[in-house]
């Protein structure tokens, strides 16, 4: 018996930028070294179906894309397959061409043949060169007539090593538009649903997803495969654990995988994540990577890790993403084929054993930030990777034009990295986390943000208190922070109608700053530059004209810690650009907040060893079933 690993795809919609995604142009070259297409040989008039596309006559398409070639490194790292089929479903005459490529990127030819009339055409692989990365993809090519290509799969005989079924779980909070359109194409995708038990979708919030028109038809197109559940907003670790815990009472269920809201899915990488998950050799956490709803063919997440000393997130490769598909494809991005090894994935998308979630527990109850990468780490403690395959993707919205570092996030952002850090950190202290918590204080206070301070002050009292906090105030946490920030002026996001511009005279009073691109101060000057700007803003006190009105003016990407701090008060454009923020010095919150920043650091490294054990000691009652289920019940 075949069994199908991998179908070749082309888009759902027709939208041209996902074109370099699925199939390629012909021929790329270089212009003062930025490749740049010499003719667009893929065109959507070209594309016949699902897995249908027209190849013209003296024309080649190249399906070495980023979800049509086979992650061969991958496929041989994690799993025991070795032997893998390739067919090619032709009408017409055509040449089809076999690559592979090293983990350098260095793409050498397997194997060609000719074809003709209507033509199923097999080549047997064999994964046994890709240790250090690789990838396998084949060309069509069309000679003297027009050619069609049918669809492709990459099957094995080898058995999968686990053979159930995935519920899919969807955290939602007021976004009923998206969770409709993921339901909607995953009811087009019977492929999809043959491999799925249930999909749950967690509502938290008063926009209902079956409150929405479409939904009784699409309730009615999934059948008993469909579950609503509600409950209050726990955020997203809280949704997430519900679908957790739901999908350990399917005894059909091997998997649970987790979706974002506010996303459009691939179907085939929904099919292509549990068929990984189930040939993996040991249960393995299967991640997606990330592109940008907004940008599609670019890449911002491809493998997460957590680095040690400061206990930090990034993505690996990070100064080279994101990676756009539309500038620079598969074949000619060395990085990209390489075996990239994550730490963690993130919850826009990932597959989890269930057997992993029993022996580990659900989420821990962090409402947001860190959930993801805390669970994976917990997961590699306990002997389980978490892979982020290539070739299994969605689109999401990106971090562009975001900043929730400033507003109420702030919180979970430092509660649940140090949080995590006293679970899994393995240096002393630590590490610099704590270091590098204060930097983070320092900046905040010099760029006169106070409500960010004020929040992650709040935060390490938390932390201080012991690990009970954290489910104690899992559905209070938000709004309490939302609440402090009514005491913040620069929260306000003023309209560029709203904000005191000029004078009654229409004098200007403020200054567009100019742009610098490289006036960051380093070393001595670094120094220099924090104990001379600290020392300014605890000694004297703002000039009142600089308060009535902002007395410079910033954009976003402008706005760096060592330019804002320099003045009195300054205007800042929105992340979003939906208007600006008025951030005002004001001395007496700036030596408070310093000063409780270096108490409350120093407190949490004097105790650092003793939390770190209460915390361990208390993770598995955080995050056992038992306790979620008691949370889903009070709530």
């Amino acid at each position: 018996m075949a069994y199908v690993l991998q179908n070749t795809v082309l888009p759902l919609d027709r939208d041209p930028d996902l074109l370099p995604l699925y199939v390629d142009p012909e021929t790329w070259t270089s212009i003062d070294e930025e490749p740049v297409r010499v003719s667009n040989r893929a065109r959507l008039g070209n594309i016949l179906g699902r897995t249908r596309a027209r190849i013209l006559e003296g024309r080649r398409v190249s399906f070495g894309t980023y979800f049509n070639a086979f992650p061969a490194s991958y496929w041989q790292h994690w799993t025991t397959v070795r032997q893998v089929t390739l067919t090619v479903h032709t009408n017409g005459p055509a040449t089809i061409l076999v690559y592979r490529s090293t983990g350098g990127g260095v793409s050498q030819r397997i194997d060609t043949r000719e074809v003709t009339g209507t033509a199923s055409t097999s080549f047997e692989l064999t994964l046994n060169q890709y240790s250090d990365g690789g990838w396998i993809w084949f060309d069509v090519a069309a000679d003297e007539h027009s050619a069609t290509f049918e669809g492709a799969q990459w099957t094995t005989e080898q058995e999968p090593v686990r053979s159930g079924k995935a519920s899919i779980g969807i955290t939602t909070y007021n976004k009923p538009e998206y969770c409709v359109e993921t339901l909607a194409t995953l009811a087009d995708s019977a492929d999809v649903l043959d491999v799925v038990d249930r999909i749950f979708v967690i509502d938290q919030g008063d926009q209902r997803v079956d409150a929405r028109a479409e939904f009784p038809g699409l309730a009615e197109r999934l059948g008993d495969t469909l579950q609503i559940v509600t409950q209050p907003n726990l955020g997203g670790s809280g949704g997430f654990a519900r679908a957790m815990s739901e999908t350990l009472a399917r005894p059909e269920s091997d998997f649970v995988q987790l979706l974002d809201d506010d996303v459009r899915i691939e179907p085939e990488s929904v099919r292509r994540s549990v068929v990984f998950g189930r040939y993996a050799a040991t249960p393995t956490i299967v991640g997606a990577h990330m592109f940008d709803l907004l940008d599609r063919p670019k890449l911002h997440a491809w493998a997460e890790v957590v680095d040690e000393a400061p206990f930090m997130w990034r993505t690996l490769y990070q100064e080279r993403m994101p990676h756009d598909f539309a500038v620079a494809n598969l074949r000619q991005s060395p990085t990209l084929h390489m075996r990239l090894d994550a730490d963690y994935n993130g919850w826009w998308m990932c597959l989890i054993p269930t057997e992993i979630i029993r022996e580990i527990g659900l989420a821990l109850p962090a409402f947001i930030k860190w959930d993801d990468a805390e669970y994976s780490l917990r997961a590699r403690d306990a002997g389980y990777p978490t892979v982020s395959v290539p070739g299994v993707a969605l689109w999401h919205v990106s971090w562009v034009g975001k900043d929730d570092s400033i507003d109420w996030q702030a919180y979970f952002h430092a509660r649940n990295r140090i949080v995590a850090g006293l679970l899994h950190s393995r240096a002393p202290g630590g590490g610099t986390l704590l270091r590098h918590s204060r930097r983070v204080d320092l900046k905040h206070l010099m760029m006169m943000q106070y409500y960010p301070v004020a929040l992650r002050h709040r935060a390490l009292r938390d932390i201080l208190s012991g690990p009970a906090h954290m489910r104690a105030n899992l559905a209070t946490a938000m709004p309490e922070a939302r609440e402090v920030a009514k005491s913040f002026p620069e929260t306000v996001v003023h309209t560029d109608a709203g904000v005191p511009l000029r004078s009654r005279r229409g004098r200007q009073v403020f200054r567009r700053h100019k742009r610098h691109q490289f006036d960051s101060p380093t070393g001595l000057r670094l120094r220099w530059f924090t104990a001379s700007t600290i020392l300014s803003h605890w000694l004297h006190a703002p000039k009142p004209e600089n308060l009535a009105q902002p007395e410079v003016e910033f954009g976003k990407d402008d706005a760096y810690w060592w330019r804002v701090p320099l003045f009195d008060s300054a205007l800042v454009s929105a992340a979003n650009g939906s208007g600006k923020n008025i951030y005002t010095r004001d001395r007496a919150k700036f030596r408070r907040m310093l000063v409780d920043s270096v108490r409350l650091h120093r407190e949490l490294g004097r105790r650092w060893p003793h939390l770190s054990q209460q915390y361990r000691a208390a993770d598995a009652e955080l995050t056992s079933p038992a306790a979620w289920n008691r949370t889903f019940e009070q709530s």
